[in-house]
């Protein structure tokens, strides 16, 4: 007898959200590590389940100290010539223990992206770093992989918010097209990164600035479909001219603009979320939702330029078409706010992790310098969704673009539809200053389920197009049955 093979009739699978009765907000919390030594305000997750921390390193001492009685010498650092402590460390998510790493020169307000092959690309920082790219290739064996300097560069012009305006840290998303989408303050542009051509100025987006350092936070909503449109949301920021009339108790703002850059005639749609929120992050989960976490409700980025932190996340559901799309999830206990982060972590979970509202670690007063790391599980991960959580079996390491896979999984409660079931590629961005570079989710297309012996389904999955659609690397490659991810495998895709 042939196996039963699903597919799936688009206009005969419905989108649902099952509505509980909760005692309580979803979600929950975890402590990971107690004293990781630095307050990373960059950080990466690499394809070996590794966590790339990164702090500065013109702040003096920190609380982890370079191995083995290493110091770095740096005749042009501003705190410490001779500096014998790390300002970069390596979290293992499987035992959650930290390995002190060494960076030559300051990193501060640097930026950072992993290359096709999973190498991470740094760049850039202040004074004597300005000038630098660095590299770092992760590796199985923990005990090895460090950075590495590049010779200099041409200088890597850092902004200065004291006179250059709400314009630093741009918002900058790669359409499906090719084209960049370019945010700053409260202005956009479609750039022609090839021939160096603005292709169109976007209508303004109401209610004021919304980027560094006044930011709120953007996503690029998940690609699907034919890949043809591309939808960009910015939430929350600071009031006008916040971070220059030093107005720590002015409230933030709640709005959320929602543009769909690659129409003919994109307006910006205005949605309100449940709370004010001046540089949060915004994670792409598995699923297409999106993850509203960390931050503060009044007062703009800066050293001690913010109050009121804001503990509790928000989720947004881009598809919810009844009621408001903004679920407000179960809230955490730890501040986290200038020079915080939020990752997506293979498991499903958001790692959290920095927080510094000092220029110097200070570990006393209303926001100390935080050492801590947590996990923040969505509900998707809740107990009574075991039954629905795939476990992938077998899956390629390498993918074509273009080509059909196969990816090979177990449920415990039986698939009956095709369209239940979704492949998707999560790319690995460098969370820093509220914005994840290079983030970004591609629901890839699902041609068909074929039910196998014991329990097993073989699912037949398309790879992206191209590299517009997704640029080649390492992604974490779920599969989400009925709104719940497996644990991801770490798939490379190439040309």
């Amino acid at each position: 007898m042939a196996a039963p093979i699903f597919f799936c009739l688009q206009l005969l699978c419905f989108a649902f959200t099952v509505i509980r009765t909760r005692a309580q907000p979803p979600g929950t919390w975890e402590l990971l590590v107690q004293n990781a030594g630095i307050a990373s305000m960059h950080t990466a997750v690499t394809r070996w389940n590794t966590v790339v921390l990164i702090d500065r390193t013109d702040i003096g001492a920190s609380n982890l100290s370079l191995p083995n009685g290493v110091c770095r010498i740096d005749p042009n650092d501003l705190a410490l010539t001779t500096d014998c402590y790390a300002h970069s460390a390596l979290l293992d998510l499987e035992t959650n223990t930290i390995r002190p790493l060494m960076i030559l020169t300051d990193t501060w307000c640097s930026s950072g992206q992993f290359l096709p092959d999973g190498t991470l690309l740094h760049s850039g920082g202040w004074n004597d770093g300005n000038t630098k790219f660095r590299t770092f290739t992760p590796c199985i064996n923990t005990s090895s992989c460090d950075w590495e300097e590049l010779p200099n560069t041409t200088s890597l012009h850092q902004g200065d918010g004291d006179n250059e305006g709400d314009n630093m840290y741009p918002y900058v998303h790669l359409l499906p097209q090719g084209n960049l989408f370019i945010f700053a303050n409260n202005q956009s542009v479609l750039y022609d990164y090839v021939n160096n051509t603005v292709v169109l100025d976007f209508p303004q987006l109401e209610g004021g600035s919304r980027s560094y350092p006044s930011a709120g936070s953007s996503a690029m909503l998940a690609l699907e479909g034919n890949y043809s449109t591309a939808t960009i949301i910015i939430c929350g920021g600071a009031q006008y001219d916040a971070f220059n009339n030093q107005s720590v108790n002015s409230t933030a703002k709640g709005s959320c603009g929602r543009i769909v850059a690659t129409d003919p005639n994109p307006i910006w749609e205005m949605e309100e979320m449940p709370l004010v929120r001046i540089m949060g992050d915004m994670v792409m989960l598995p699923t297409g939702d999106v993850l509203i976490i960390n931050g503060a409700q009044a007062g703009s980025q800066g050293y001690g330029l913010a109050t009121n932190q804001c503990l509790t996340p928000v989720l947004y559901q881009p598809d919810q078409l009844e009621g408001s799309p903004f679920v407000t999830l179960n809230p955490g206990s730890i501040p986290r706010l200038y020079h915080s982060t939020a990752n997506l972590l293979p498991d499903g979970r958001v790692l959290l992790s920095g927080s510094n509202t000092h220029y110097y670690y200070t570990f006393d007063g209303d926001f100390p310098t935080e050492l801590r790391i947590e996990a923040f599980s969505p509900e998707y991960l809740a107990a009574d969704n075991t039954n629905l959580r795939p476990v992938v079996t077998k899956t390629p390491k390498t993918v074509q673009y273009g080509n059909l896979y196969n990816v090979y999984v177990t449920v415990s409660s039986p698939i009956s539809q095709a369209c239940e079931v979704e492949v998707n590629f999560a790319s690995a961005p460098f969370a820093t200053h509220s914005f994840s570079q290079g983030q970004r989710l591609v629901k890839l297309g699902v041609t068909r389920v074929v039910s196998q012996v014991n329990g097993e389904y073989r699912i037949v999955f398309q790879a992206p197009p191209n590299g517009m659609v997704a640029p080649p690397g390492y992604y974490m490659m779920f599969v989400v049955n009925q709104g719940v991810p497996s644990v991801a495998r770490w798939v490379q895709l190439t040309s």
